[in-house]
C-alpha cells in the first residue's frame, strides 16, 4: 500500500504546487465557462482530462510511444492558449455548445501526459507493475483537479450568482489571465 499512496501524493502534488501551473492554468481555461451548476458536467471534463493523461502515462511507461521532451513542454502552453481562446467564441454556454470541450480535454489531456510520463518512468522499479502506482497517481490527479475546480466554481458562484457580475466578464477574464501567461510559457520553451 505504500506505493499506491506515494503515487497518491504524487498525483496530488502533480497538480497542486507552484511547479504544476501550466496544468492548473489548464483546468482554469477548461473550467472559465461553467458555473457551480454546472458541476457534474466539469467532473466529467476533468475526469476525460484524466483519461487521456493516463493513457499517454501508460503508453509512455511500457515504451509503447515516446516524445521529445522540449516539444512535449512548449505543446502544454499550447494547449492552454488554445482552450482559453476557444472561450471567447462559445456563444450562449449551452450544454450543446460545450461538448467540444470533452473532446478538448480528452485530447489535451494526452499531451500533458507525455508531460509527466519521463519522471513517472524513472520512478518506476525496474519491472515494476504500473497498475497500482499509475490507479494511485490518477486518483491524486483527480482529486487535486477536483480542488482546483471547486474553488473556481465556488468563486464564479459568488461573482456570477450573488453579485451579478456578467458572465462574460468571468469567463473573459480567466481566459485573458491563462492566454497571457501560457504566452510568456510559449516564449520560454520555445524548442530549439
Amino acid at each position: 500500500m505504500g506505493d499506491f499512496t506515494f503515487y497518491l501524493d504524487t498525483g496530488w502534488h502533480h497538480i497542486i504546487s507552484w511547479n504544476a501551473l501550466d496544468h492548473i492554468l489548464f483546468i482554469i481555461a477548461l473550467s472559465a465557462i461553467y458555473l457551480a451548476q454546472d458541476w457534474k458536467q466539469v467532473l466529467v471534463l476533468i475526469t476525460a482530462f484524466t483519461i487521456g493523461h493516463s493513457l499517454t502515462l501508460a503508453l509512455s511507461v511500457n515504451n509503447v510511444i515516446r516524445f521529445n521532451e522540449k516539444w512535449v513542454e512548449f505543446l502544454i502552453p499550447c494547449t492552454i492558449f488554445a482552450t482559453a481562446l476557444f472561450n471567447f467564441f462559445i456563444k450562449g454556454y449551452q450544454p450543446k455548445s460545450l461538448r467540444i470541450n470533452y473532446f478538448l480535454a480528452l485530447f489535451f489531456g494526452l499531451i500533458h501526459g507525455m508531460g509527466f510520463a519521463n519522471s513517472i518512468r524513472f520512478m518506476l522499479a525496474k519491472n515494476q507493475a504500473i497498475g497500482w502506482p499509475l490507479l494511485g497517481f490518477n486518483i491524486g490527479l483527480e482529486a487535486g483537479q477536483i480542488a482546483v475546480v471547486t474553488i473556481i466554481l465556488l468563486i464564479s458562484y459568488v461573482l456570477v450568482n450573488k453579485l451579478n457580475i456578467p458572465r462574460k466578464w468571468w469567463v473573459w477574464s480567466l481566459s485573458i489571465t491563462a492566454i497571457i501567461i501560457s504566452a510568456k510559457m510559449l516564449i520560454e520553451r520555445w524548442p530549439h
